[in-house]
């Protein structure tokens, strides 16, 4: 049986500004889009959120729920930096790290002798040690699979701890919203409610082959969380599946004409971003992605084995008719990459010809 922990920054870049700036203190406060631009709230403090503003929030709407909101563009140095600090708190107590983000990771703890390999003990250390060393609180939670830690670092935030032994893995799915799993979006939930399924008991007793004949391999997945199963074990060294860059815009624009405008300082940083992935593997496809002025998005892509505006460029053309002459928000655009391990000189190959494209 593992002993899995899922550590939690809480409301991290926000923290860090109010850290560094006390004045910000029991203000409401977020890190994202400034005042006169578009943009989208990349995180708050709890003050904001008692307003209703969330992260991914587009800026105006959390100024409508809160107009005293502090914003700060943020300092992503500095966020990498108190990052690495943190990750170096891990690696005291295991090598088994898989970070999620700057501000979250699972660590498997399972083979740590300190406190007598008492991952509650070390869960509670190492929130300790984050805090001593950076100012900075986190929580965390602790279970025999990954899912269900992460799930049960959020039931005690901030600056708590939640703990699921594998006695109570049973009786804890039982009544668990199928929403809290990893992966159930709204649409999901929706569609899962439709058949009424609404927790995990709902799936346990449901006919099995129905349910992955309806949904597929995320049906099976479905059951085998609905169980408090999950297999999967802590991965050290994650490979980059894709590499994208997107901007919003800072006023819509209705003409395909004006959207390739923008494509072409897309595929520029694009470019430079894959330079720096040129030791990742071979592309195996091309995506673009619209945001339309009412907020709904849509993505289109395409498999290939090497990189080419010019189906960057169709691409855009079919997402933009999706459109049905909505205006046009946000652009991007990204290539995904095979994971078989294939040479750096094939990547170095495809960004290269991607440089000689954009000329």
């Amino acid at each position: 049986m593992r002993k899995i922990i899922h550590i939690d920054m809480d409301c991290f870049y926000a923290a860090v500004e109010m850290r560094d700036v006390p004045e910000y203190l029991g203000k409401p406060l977020a890190v994202g889009g400034n005042r006169d631009r578009r943009g989208v709230i990349s995180t708050c403090n709890y003050e904001a959120r008692a307003f209703g503003v969330r992260s991914a929030m587009p800026t105006q709407q959390a100024l409508k729920l809160c107009p005293n909101l502090i914003l700060v563009s943020g300092r992503m140095q500095v966020y990498k930096d108190v990052s690495s600090k943190i990750r170096q708190v891990f690696q005291r107590y295991t090598e088994l790290i898989e970070p999620l983000s700057l501000d979250e990771a699972y660590l498997d703890v399972t083979g740590c002798e300190q406190y007598k390999g008492s991952a509650t003990l070390i869960a509670a250390a190492i929130r300790q040690d984050i805090f001593n060393e950076t100012g900075l609180t986190a929580s965390a939670g602790i279970a025999p699979v990954k899912f269900l830690a992460k799930i049960a670092s959020d039931l005690n935030k901030p600056n708590g701890q939640f703990v699921i032994t594998p006695v109570q893995v049973a009786s804890f799915v039982q009544t668990l919203s199928l929403r809290k799993i990893p992966g159930v979006g709204k649409v999901t939930e929706e569609k899962l409610a439709e058949y009424g399924l609404k927790t995990c008991q709902d799936v346990q007793q449901s006919d099995h082959v129905k349910l992955v004949k309806r949904f597929g391999k995320f049906g099976q997945i479905l059951i085998e969380r609905s169980f408090g199963r999950d297999p999967r074990c802590i991965e050290s060294h994650r490979q980059r599946k894709s590499v994208g860059v997107e901007t919003t815009l800072s006023r819509d624009i209705y003409q395909l004409v004006q959207c390739k405008q923008v494509l072409t300082g897309l595929m520029q940083e694009l470019s430079a971003r894959m330079q720096h992935a040129a030791n990742e593997r071979q592309v195996q496809k091309q995506v673009v992605k619209l945001k339309f002025a009412d907020f709904v998005q849509t993505t289109i892509e395409q498999k290939c084995d090497e990189v080419s505006v010019k189906l960057f460029e169709s691409l855009l053309e079919q997402a933009f008719e999706r459109g049905e002459g909505r205006g046009i928000r946000l652009i991007g655009v990204a290539i995904g990459l095979k994971s078989d391990g294939a040479s750096n000189i094939e990547a170095e190959n495809q960004q290269t010809q991607l440089a000689l494209e954009l000329g």
